[in-house]
């Protein structure tokens, strides 16, 4: 994984103020899923299966339509959106 670090972006929110940021440990995460690390990845970044499912439905709904795709859709976004808020206060209050 060191080599890998080297070539991450760093976060703009905590270089300029300090604080991490809703997104802060989802490279390192993704670094850990390429390394076969998934319960550290899941640890470093908690949406980031909940992230990859989403981003499959959305490529999978470009080619295929089907009835009820925007309720998954939507479903899926508040997840994510809900599970990223929560880790994150948990984060920072830890």
């Amino acid at each position: 994984m060191q080599g890998l670090e080297n070539y991450m972006l760093p976060c703009l929110n905590k270089t300029l103020f300090g604080v991490e940021c809703l997104g802060c440990g989802m490279q390192r995460s993704m670094s850990l899923i390429i390394h076969g690390q998934f319960a550290a990845a899941y640890k470093m970044y908690p949406a980031i299966y909940t992230l990859f499912i989403l981003g499959l439905f959305l490529i999978f709904n470009l080619f295929i339509k089907f009835k009820h795709d925007y309720k998954v859709k939507m479903g899926l976004i508040i997840l994510n959106v809900i599970i990223v808020v929560v880790s994150y206060l948990i984060k920072i209050n830890h």
